[in-house]
């Protein structure tokens, strides 16, 4: 009997050390390959999501173009790095050109920043600390920074990290969208392909649970980030008409705000103010005017964008972004509110339990 004993427990040992040596080289061939994916990840998943963004449009190009998949894909993709290109290379034209007035009128000693103008003489008392300290920036603004180094050092950190990765992001950007028309032209494949997998994870709600994705990927890039564009676009187009200094950097400073829907109004309310020193009350008031309306914009856009309210709550929306934009860079900003807010969807409707409608 023994013989018999040690014969089964070296075949059942033989069994286990063969299936711990498949096991560990299937783990080493998926962690090999997620190692050579990762410098890749962020694209290929911006790109996945402008594909899902865009595929109406695709589609309908292939329609009026005979089936022409090839061409629709160039003309959406044509279009798409037109509109990101031009303003991409106005904004960075305009910081550049800030850079260099502001090294300029360093070395000729004028001041950089003016000092107030008659006009905050009519201005009411509550607003003197704010016109002191206007005022004492202008006379001697070394002095004044000195007084504030810690936060000043704090704010130059983060402003040099969000110029920085500016640059970086919109070549991701462009790469995303080259990836795109890519994943377009050969949509019907990988859709079935995606399908499968939610087929694999979710069993018989697989179908349902790929259609709460797409909804939400379309929902919060044409809703959201959408809308963030646009009024970044607005606040820049007033900025640039009204002689604003460095508009491209507050544009930009904007669009940040936006996107982590802050909003971009602790930007826009102190260049009103300064606007009112500096230009006459009529086209200081137009200014404003303009600015109010950039600043509600997103209480009729959204709606009209989405047709209903947002998909997700904003704390999701604000953690996405901020945490995107903190572990991957610019496009961590809008790639980050997106997979969170999908994450969120889809582990609502599990916890729900709700139905397929």
């Amino acid at each position: 009997m023994e013989p018999s004993n040690t014969s089964f427990s070296n075949l059942e040992i033989g069994k286990i050390v063969d299936m711990l040596i498949r096991l560990g080289l299937l783990f080493l061939l998926i962690g090999l390959c997620i190692s050579f994916i990762m410098p890749f990840s962020l694209v290929l998943v911006w790109g996945a999501i402008i594909a899902v963004t865009v595929y109406p449009i695709y589609s309908s190009l292939v329609k009026l173009f005979h089936g022409r998949k090839i061409l629709a894909s160039l003309v959406v993709t044509i279009t798409m790095l037109s509109i990101l290109v031009i303003p991409a290379w106005i904004l960075t034209g305009s910081i550049l050109s800030g850079i260099m007035q502001v090294r300029d009128m360093y070395h000729q000693g004028q001041p950089l920043i003016p000092p107030p103008g008659k006009e905050v003489q009519d201005w009411p008392a509550i607003t003197q600390p704010i016109i002191s300290l206007w005022q004492s920036a202008s006379n001697n603004l070394q002095g004044l920074l000195l007084q504030h180094k810690e936060q000043l050092k704090e704010l130059g950190k983060w402003l040099f990290l969000a110029i920085s990765d500016f640059g970086k992001g919109v070549l991701q950007f462009i790469i995303s969208i080259l990836l795109a028309a890519v994943f377009l032209v050969f949509s019907e494949s990988l859709s079935g392909s995606s399908l499968k997998v939610f087929n694999k994870l979710a069993q018989s709600k697989g179908e349902y649970f790929a259609k709460i994705t797409i909804g939400t990927v379309r929902s919060v890039v044409v809703g959201i980030l959408g809308v963030a564009v646009i009024q970044a676009a607005m606040a820049g187009a007033g900025l640039f008409i009204a002689g604003v200094p460095f508009p491209g950097l507050w544009t930009l400073l904007c669009l940040i705000l936006s996107v982590v829907q802050i909003g971009a109004w602790p930007v826009l309310i102190p260049i009103t103010i300064y606007m009112y020193s500096v230009t006459t009350p009529f086209y200081a008031t137009l200014f404003a005017l303009w600015m109010v309306i950039v600043v509600t914009t997103d209480n009729f856009l959204t709606p009209v964008l989405m047709g209903r309210k947002s998909p997700v709550p904003m704390l999701v929306l604000l953690m996405g972004s901020m945490g995107g934009f903190i572990t991957m860079g610019f496009l961590g900003l809008f790639v980050g509110a997106v997979i969170l807010s999908i994450g969120y969807k889809l582990f609502d409707n599990w916890l729900n339990g709700e139905k397929e409608k």
